[in-house]
């Protein structure tokens, strides 16, 4: 039951923010506020849910995503910590001591590094309940992660200036002119996880809208983005956006992303980027203007140009969340080319999307696009 129940978060989960808690709806079943701030007050952790002792002054829309971070650093569940049913409850010993934990962490980075996330539970657990405090004898085991510099001047020798990498992009995709000749798209497809397939429907309109509804047996699960506010939904519960999903959303929305990234972005960083399937990268670090835009890392084929892995970082007050995801199976269609399969990854599991169909410039039912909340009759 519960690989079923983890299998329907991700399907509904498609394109944004895979949520906490076994089912996004949760956390707003299971723990009503104490209290109602004034109506032009985001609520913070402590009013919008039980016995928060010490996250209670970040945003409640904050809490989840910290609580995502903690379970892919520990590479637990919620119950690893939470009394399932009863999330309030301190009857579990591994949740006091997470809140030592939380409370160890912050006043490091507040002490030491002039409040940055330098340390964070990752550091220590990574991916595991319990940190290990013995140096690992095997090679493999041993070998940490690259460390990748933030200074400038730190890009290889040689590399093409960022400028050139993005039009080479823009022209292997087919060109502006091809690419803003685009107006709606439609994809018709399966995706595969945790050893199901379902059927996968995505309508895009330019410039930023975006709706995909898969299709598991026990019914449709929505995930939408409109070009200003997005929501999930699926049997039995519904979830709006945070501002930080809303932002990842606009990202996979925007059908004309080669030609408008550098509308989105401002700053670029270039590297030498890791082999990918084989193929040679080039890594751009992306960073937007926007308060809430992700931090992008775009790994582009050194040989022809094209977008091989998108990976962005979601912000929550106790690190980044990463979600990865990996193009491939690139074909032209009505002058541009577009991938027809890719997997995205996030710490607690992936998925992969085959297109088996694609129409371009055909019309799209404008209600796909509106809000449950917007619907006439609502």
């Amino acid at each position: 039951m519960r690989k079923r129940s983890l299998l329907l978060c991700i399907v509904a989960a498609l394109f944004a923010a895979s949520l906490f808690l076994g089912a996004w709806g949760t956390p707003g079943r299971a723990q009503e506020p104490p209290a109602k701030p004034a109506a032009d007050q985001p609520k913070t952790a402590a009013q919008q849910f039980k016995n928060i002792q010490v996250l209670k002054d970040i945003p409640a829309d904050q809490l989840i995503p910290s609580m995502q971070f903690i379970s892919a650093s520990l590479g637990q569940n919620c119950e690893f910590c939470h009394v399932e049913h009863a999330l309030e409850k301190d009857d579990k010993k591994t949740k006091l001591a997470a809140r030592k934990m939380i409370a160890m962490v912050l006043a490091i980075d507040k002490g030491h590094f002039e409040g940055e996330l330098a340390v964070t539970c990752y550091t220590c657990h990574r991916g595991q309940p319990h940190p290990v405090a013995t140096p690992v004898l095997s090679a493999e085991a041993a070998k940490p992660p690259a460390h990748v510099h933030d200074e400038e001047g730190e890009a290889a020798a040689n590399l093409p200036a960022a400028d050139r990498i993005l039009d080479k992009y823009l022209a292997a995709v087919g060109g502006s002119d091809a690419l803003m000749k685009i107006k709606t798209r439609v994809q018709q497809g399966k995706i595969d996880a945790f050893g199901g397939q379902f059927s996968v429907g995505i309508y895009s309109q330019a410039p930023d809208k975006r709706v995909s509804v898969t299709h598991p047996p026990t019914g449709d699960s929505v995930t939408a983005f409109n070009g200003e506010v997005g929501w999930l939904s699926m049997p039995g519960g519904f979830h709006s956006m945070t501002a930080a999903e809303r932002e990842a959303a606009r990202i996979d929305a925007e059908i004309h992303f080669p030609a408008r990234i550098r509308e989105l972005y401002k700053n670029f960083h270039v590297r030498a980027g890791e082999e990918i399937t084989g193929r040679q990268t080039i890594l751009l670090t992306a960073t937007g203007t926007a308060p809430d835009r992700p931090l992008l890392q775009l790994y582009f084929d050194e040989e022809d140009g094209l977008l091989l892995r998108l990976l962005r970082f979601a912000e929550t007050p106790l690190g980044r969340n990463p979600t990865q995801i990996d193009y491939a199976d690139y074909r032209e269609t009505d002058g541009v080319k577009i991938p027809y399969r890719w997997t995205l990854t996030r710490p607690n599991g992936s998925f992969t999307i085959r297109i088996e169909q694609v129409q371009q410039n055909v019309p799209i039912d404008e209600k796909r696009f509106v809000a449950p909340s917007e619907a006439p009759g609502h």
